[in-house]
């Protein structure tokens, strides 16, 4: 099993070269212990500067000095103004990210930040070749510090520190196809979590005694990579005997969740079941079987919600904010961590073949969208919820 990222974080107070040095050093001995694609970096939120563009092209060659691939200017806020020149500076890095909080428990969900964050992501499709910027922009709902994965990651602010993002869905294609029963699948998938989550632990108990960062856990989520061995669809077909989409999906990804929840390990961030369409071959291979909507349903008992979903090129905005405002209901009213990193593609209509020129995506066909204006966005208010919790 391959990590998907080690993922530190810093505060701005803290970019300087002993810190960055003390990361890259970081990132080279866990490179030599363990099979990691990636190395990243996430800050709290953006600074407040006039041109935060030519920072952030400043702050990607930093990263890339120090053996950094990818950086998160961290979340905003959703109703900052600051989300305005986040377009802007996408489309001017090619290693940079950004995010937006659209909901939280504590201050319910903003219907101005989600106007906001689908601003951002029309801007994006229109103004980055293929809408392909909206890779590295996602729409945060109850998302909390220190998941590992872009774009959700952002820092809490405190002393440095580091996370593992894993890539397990080959976990899952292998337990289904050892096992004989559901109760087999069961206890090979919970052993292989806690199995590779020992070796993961213990090589980072060490990084942290030598480097002084806090370790802060590990988002042991199963998340695919394209190809049928390393696919979460691939796995959950594997189970149900149907393609995935067909009635049984739930069921198995929320039975693949219930694996990672028994699991004992130090955990962060979401520890579910991702579905980013673009990235698995076999949720991209079926495109036209599933819907927006079937995708909200598995968000229900999986994390992390809408990711690198392929839409028509002519979504407006308010189509986008009405997608994410029932995200982030079912964020609030399940107390779950949900994010959308929604990528409408110039040009394309529904039924379209995507085309991109990316290592990590698949061609599927771009999905239908049913949304429309909704007249409660005429108000600039924030909904709260009572939850069964509360």
């Amino acid at each position: 099993m391959n990590l998907r990222s080690l993922t530190g974080f810093l505060t701005y107070d803290l970019l300087d070269d002993t810190h960055l040095r003390a990361l890259d050093d970081l990132i080279t001995a866990a490179r030599n212990a363990l099979p990691i694609q990636t190395a990243r970096l996430a800050f709290p939120q953006p600074p407040r500067l006039d041109d935060l563009t030519r920072w952030a092209r400043d702050l990607q060659a930093a990263c890339r000095a120090h053996h950094i691939d990818y950086v998160s200017l961290g979340a905003l806020p959703g109703d900052d103004s600051r989300l305005d020149v986040i377009p802007t500076v996408l489309a001017n890095t090619d290693a940079v990210f950004a995010s937006a909080h659209i909901a939280t428990r504590a201050q319910g969900i903003s219907l101005t930040a989600i106007q906001r964050a689908a601003r951002v992501m029309h801007q994006l499709a229109e103004t980055t070749p293929q809408g392909f910027g909206n890779l590295r922009f996602a729409a945060l709902a109850n998302v909390q510090p220190h998941s590992p994965f872009f774009p959700a990651a952002y820092h809490d602010g405190g002393a440095p520190a580091f996370a593992f993002a894993t890539e397990g869905a080959a976990l899952a294609v292998e337990a289904f196809q050892n096992a004989n029963t559901l109760d087999d699948a069961r206890t090979r998938l919970i052993a292989a979590i806690e199995r590779a989550s020992e070796n993961i632990t213990r090589v980072a108990d060490d990084l942290a005694a030598r480097f002084g960062f806090r370790f802060v856990g590990i988002d042991f989520s199963f998340a695919p990579y394209p190809d049928a061995a390393r696919s979460i669809g691939a796995a959950i077909e594997r189970a149900l005997g149907a393609p995935f989409g067909e009635h049984g999906t739930l069921f198995i990804t929320a039975f693949i969740t219930d694996c990672i929840q028994r699991a004992r390990f130090p955990r962060t961030g979401f520890c579910g079941v991702m579905f980013p369409v673009l990235e698995d071959a076999t949720l991209a291979a079926r495109t036209p079987a599933f819907t927006l909507d079937d995708l909200l349903l598995y968000a229900t008992v999986c994390g992390t919600g809408l990711d690198t979903v392929p839409l028509p090129g002519d979504t407006s905005e308010d189509a986008l904010a009405a997608i994410l405002l029932d995200l982030a209901t079912l964020a609030i009213k399940l107390n779950k961590p949900l994010t959308a990193r929604l990528m409408p593609i110039p040009s394309l209509r529904a039924g379209d073949e995507t085309t991109f020129d990316f290592e990590y995506f698949a061609r599927a066909r771009v999905m239908d969208v049913r949304a429309r204006a909704l007249k409660i966005f005429a108000t600039d208010q924030r909904i709260r919820f009572v939850t069964k919790d509360e």
